[in-house]
């Protein structure tokens, strides 16, 4: 009988526990955020966030009367405060879950925004897969407020957008909160973060006019890394000086490298995967860097008439061609770093920690100012592996 007991009061107990969802939230009770934009306004937090628009999203209920997302804004002391505010204009709360993008006004990111990334990594809410970028010579409300043709929802845009572009033509980087923060820490390496601008005309960019032509008159761009110190923004790299960076951390998936033929006309070589290491060698006291890149890749694009692709001599030369345009990338990232910057952005300091902990021990406090003058070599390899369908251009018996 006690038996019988015991076990009828454990069931009851395990049905206590399973029974209901006390803290549920249904889904007509919350506004789904996609995008979060935050920036510096008057001594003050400005909160942006898009809002997904169920209405016109849902399938074969869009009646094309509003758009497909909505603008929410509020000020406060703290960004939390901001986000507070924001059930005072909004009819929903809003939920974080589903962020894509999250922006940083370039005067935030100037000021240093280290203590709003305490919101993002602390709330339970947020997950760590959107990505951050920083807008470039304008507001994070500015770029949310564009609306976008292709994808009905801006911020998905802008996710699908960068991933494209890092994994196809590399001057971007697609940075999460779970890597920008060890960066921002680290004594051995500076963060950087993507940036964004706005091509046209941004009060056009924000009616539904935007959408409806072929072309649209406003377009949102990524363009150039953020260079930061700590996490202060400190100025930008240009196009090619951020393929260098990429390509110096390994992160080149497929890009494009252009080399002239021997007589007139270019190749186009297509970066089909590359491997870098980037290391500190200490002799005799002296501190040298060094970043060797290992780069595979096919003939894409050939321009030149006179090419002859069958022999090894000419894909020998295309190879050290290839090699001299990436290490000149590479060259002109250092140079930034080095004597435009001051910043280390690539982690010769982190290689060194790793590689010699003594010596950056006694270099940690004054790395700043010792970075600038290490001698750094480059080393590129670059393998050419095919040459495409056809070995000759159609075209290279057509007299000019």
């Amino acid at each position: 009988m006690k038996r019988k007991i015991v076990i009828f009061a454990i069931f009851i107990i395990l049905l206590i526990l399973l029974a209901g969802c006390w803290n549920r939230r249904e889904m007509n009770e919350l506004a789904i955020a996609v995008g979060l934009g935050i920036d510096r306004q008057d001594d003050q937090y400005l909160v942006t966030v898009q809002i997904v628009n169920p209405g016109e999203i849902a399938a074969q209920k869009g009646g094309g009367r509003t758009t497909p997302v909505l603008i929410y804004q509020e000020t406060g002391d703290t960004v939390m405060e901001a986000f507070r505010r924001l059930t005072t204009v909004a009819p929903r709360k809003i939920y974080t879950a589903h962020l894509r993008m999250v922006i940083i006004g370039e005067k935030l990111a100037e000021e240093g925004f280290g203590e709003t990334l305490d919101l993002l990594s602390r709330s339970r809410e947020m997950r760590t897969d959107y990505y951050i970028a920083v807008a470039k010579d304008l507001k994070a409300e500015n770029v949310l407020k564009v609306l976008t043709s292709l994808e009905d929802i801006p911020a998905n845009q802008l996710f699908s957008s960068l991933e494209t572009s890092e994994k196809a033509w590399a001057p971007t980087a697609s940075v999460t909160l779970d890597a920008l923060i060890p960066d921002i820490v680290s004594k051995g390496k500076e963060a950087s973060l993507t940036g964004i601008k706005i091509r046209g005309d941004v009060q056009k960019g924000e009616t539904s006019e935007n959408v409806k032509q072929i072309d649209a008159p406003t377009k949102l761009q990524y363009e150039g890394i953020a260079v930061f110190k700590n996490d202060r923004l400190i100025g930008w790299l240009d196009e090619d000086e951020s393929k260098g960076l990429n390509y110096s951390l390994g992160k080149i998936k497929s890009t494009i490298v252009d080399i002239t033929c021997p007589n007139e006309g270019k190749v186009g070589i297509e970066i089909i995967r590359t491997k870098a290491d980037v290391k500190t060698k200490v002799k005799n006291g002296k501190l040298t860097g060094m970043i060797r890149v290992e780069a595979e890749g096919n003939i894409a694009d050939v321009e030149c008439r006179k090419a002859e692709l069958t022999k090894t001599v000419t894909i020998h030369d295309f190879e050290k061609k290839g090699e001299e345009g990436i290490k000149e990338k590479i060259e002109a990232v250092i140079n930034a770093s080095q004597q435009k910057y001051k910043a280390d952005i690539i982690g010769f300091g982190e290689a060194l920690q790793r590689s010699n902990p003594v010596y950056w021990k006694k270099s940690e406090k004054e790395w700043n100012e010792k970075f600038p003058d290490i001698p750094i070599e480059i080393e590129t390899d670059l393998k050419i592996r095919r040459i495409g369908t056809i070995i000759d251009p159609p075209l290279k018996e057509i007299k000019k």
